[in-house]
């Protein structure tokens, strides 16, 4: 099967999940139940599942981190290198920085299971567990005015990253799993992806106007060709190969987080904005991550 085929599924079941969200009245306490569990069981299972069965090469690691760093400043500079030229608000750009370089998680670790199997998912999971702090933080900075958020207690509490820190740490020390222990860990993994994807299919959001729209376009061109671009050289010129190339150029490809659009409402941003961005930016990228993809 071609490599940009292998992310049908994962797409179909985030359009499903768009299609459950408006045609069946589940109501949005199950939505956000559901969004809860995930987050706050069901990924970090994945995570520290996958890193504590993959041996990862720190050798590798590091220049991998390189990499997204330079991916994740890239997003950040090219959004503020064009705010000058934006007919938008000093709330509204803040709103919608983020949208340059936060990423999806739930599409990436999907992504990088089908491509690479769980050490894909691990290498993936080591990745966003060093990406993560450092996505929020300038996400939280940009709108920090706006809000009363506590930017280290959110990080310090992110499940994402006390999964991978705690599963790295139980690699390192090589600390022994039970078998029954490891197979409820397989059983909540495997019920993660599909699961996820649902999810980011039922956060989509429209809207009938879209103000500065010019601004809209150039925001996902950044995040879905120009990061990619970054990460290709980024990590040429770094060295990496193999899963870790792979991993690199998915990264840098993934849509933004819906969670994006819950920072913006939850600090007084403009979150339809934000809304509009993200779902439109994860349609285009069914396309862009597939011609990424191909070219590994």
């Amino acid at each position: 099967m071609h490599p940009a085929l292998l992310l049908l599924p994962d797409f179909a079941t985030i359009l499903l999940g768009a299609g459950l969200r408006r045609w069946m009245a589940l109501g949005e306490p199950f939505w956000t139940g559901i969004e809860k569990l995930i987050y706050y069981v069901m990924f970090p299972a994945l995570l520290f599942n996958a890193i504590t069965k993959t041996h990862i090469v720190m050798s590798s690691a590091a220049p991998l981190i390189a990499t997204g760093l330079i991916v994740l400043a890239t997003g950040m500079s090219l959004a503020l290198i064009a705010r000058p030229l934006m007919s938008l608000s000093a709330l509204a750009f803040a709103s919608r920085f983020q949208c340059a370089f936060r990423f999806n998680s739930y599409i990436g670790i999907a992504a990088a299971g089908k491509l690479f199997g769980e050490p894909g998912i691990a290498v993936f999971g080591v990745l966003i567990g060093a990406m993560v702090p450092i996505a929020n933080t300038a996400a939280v900075w940009a709108l920090a005015r706006h809000g009363k958020t506590s930017v280290w207690r959110e990080i310090a509490t992110n499940p994402l990253i006390v999964a991978t820190v705690v599963g790295l740490v139980w690699s390192l020390f090589d600390f022994p799993i039970p078998e029954p222990v490891r197979q409820f860990l397989t059983r909540l993994s495997e019920a993660t992806v599909a699961t996820g994807l649902l999810t980011v299919g039922a956060a989509l959001k429209w809207r009938s106007s879209v103000p500065g729209l010019g601004s809209e376009i150039y925001f996902i061109v950044v995040k879905l060709i120009a990061l990619p671009i970054a990460a290709w050289f980024a990590a040429r010129w770094l060295g990496l190969e193999g899963i870790y190339f792979g991993v690199a150029i998915l990264f840098a490809s993934l849509p933004t987080a819906s969670s994006a659009y819950i920072l913006a409402a939850r600090m007084g941003g403009d979150s339809a904005g934000v809304a509009w961005l993200i779902s439109v930016g994860t349609l285009v990228a069914m396309v862009t991550m597939s011609v990424w993809i191909s070219l590994l």
